[in-house]
């Protein structure tokens, strides 16, 4: 009990929450903004892989860290209006055409990547993002450096948490957004054009999808891999649902999420010899299906949700 209490009160733990999950608050905001509009994006995985390759290639080629991390975003806007076209305009299945663009993404991220950049015994790399020292901030004991020696995506994510849940349930524009996804015949008689709503959701959604999996080479790590998301953007539509489908809940779920990832690489040396190491990888994984079925049932999913509309049909 005593080696588990001071994993937990360790500020490096925490610190490494916030690392985790920050990836996933980026996909799970884009997940949400996507379903908010009614149209469901299981493309997520491929877009964070494809995010992951074009942000990393472009700083590998000479531009700055941030233009990387633009790079990305709009990547990943190209594949949202990718599956705005499919799915909104031509009402294709939504299932269908989101894995299609993860099968379709993740496949050109591996056929790009290995066109600019050979095989290699070992990868090339590039100088990553710099944890930012916040004056005053950073010097405080144990909530400084738990929380404020992070890179700049780390709280650039956690902002746009912030502003999205407040243009959602504060603006007009998220006025909008809701009402699409719960009757968007409804919001065509007030004026409001779902087509267009859905199009901007999906691109933007898709944008922070993008950011979310270049964070994982500008700023995680400093090269790129193919399988180097590993599943989270799985991750992130399942913290859609336990987050209700609000931004400040997904932001808690992809805490709570890395918490576990974190924890459980922590435990494994404190219980390593007694334990198999697979046990660990599935703490995450099982205890995040656990929290998830104790709330998907009181979630309250938007109405119009994988619902293709069509202007004047009912």
């Amino acid at each position: 009990m005593t080696a588990l209490f001071d994993i937990v009160a360790s500020a490096g733990l925490w610190a490494a929450v916030l690392r985790i999950a920050t990836p996933l608050i980026f996909g799970t905001l884009g997940a949400v903004l996507c379903e908010r509009s009614g149209v469901l994006n299981l493309g997520i995985e491929g877009i964070m892989t494809f995010g992951a390759m074009v942000g990393w290639l472009t700083v590998y080629n000479g531009a700055d860290l941030w233009t990387g991390m633009l790079v990305a975003a709009l990547a990943g806007a190209v594949f949202g209006l990718l599956h705005a076209l499919l799915s909104v305009t031509l009402g294709l299945s939504q299932h269908v055409t989101g894995l299609g663009i993860t099968l379709f993404a993740s496949s050109l991220s591996y056929f790009l990547f290995r066109l600019n950049v050979p095989l290699a015994s070992t990868p090339p790399t590039i100088v990553p993002f710099k944890p930012v020292s916040i004056p005053v901030l950073s010097d405080l004991p144990f909530f400084g450096q738990a929380i404020f020696t992070q890179t700049m995506p780390t709280y650039l994510a956690i902002l746009i948490a912030m502003m999205m849940s407040y243009v959602i349930f504060r603006m007009p524009l998220g006025l909008a957004i809701r009402m699409t996804g719960e009757n968007p015949h409804a919001a065509e008689a007030q004026g409001i054009n779902p087509v267009r709503i859905r199009y901007s959701a999906i691109m933007a959604g898709s944008a922070l999808m993008g950011m979310g999996g270049a964070f994982l080479t500008l700023s995680a790590f400093n090269s790129f891999f193919p399988t180097m998301v590993q599943g989270r953007g799985w991750i992130c539509i399942a913290l859609v649902v336990f987050a209700s489908w609000r931004p400040g809940r997904a932001l808690l779920g992809a805490l709570l999420f890395a918490f576990f990832d974190a924890f459980q690489l922590r435990l494994q040396p404190v219980l390593g010899d007694r334990v198999p190491y697979q046990i660990f990888l599935m703490i995450p994984y099982i205890l995040s299906i656990a929290a998830l079925a104790l709330v998907a049932r009181r979630a309250k999913v938007p109405q119009a949700l994988m619902q293709p509309y069509r202007r004047g049909e009912r």
